[in-house]
């Protein structure tokens, strides 16, 4: 299992999207549309599935 990630678009930094999954699951799971708070620009993001990886390390929300 790990941490579901997306970039930050305004700030390009990496966050975490509250989710977690394994990676064989998450790359067979449907399309799907979701938010995320980023708490690096204070907002909330609009994501796709297939904009977001899994970090199976343990993850840090850093820069890209």
């Amino acid at each position: 299992m790990g941490a579901v990630m997306i970039e930050c678009p305004r700030s390009g930094r990496h966050i975490r999207t509250g989710m977690n999954a394994d990676r064989k699951s998450f790359e067979t799971t449907p399309v799907f549309f979701a938010r995320a708070y980023c708490p690096h620009c204070n907002a909330e993001h609009e994501w796709f599935a297939r904009d977001a990886w899994i970090c199976e390390a343990p993850c840090e929300e850093a820069a890209a």
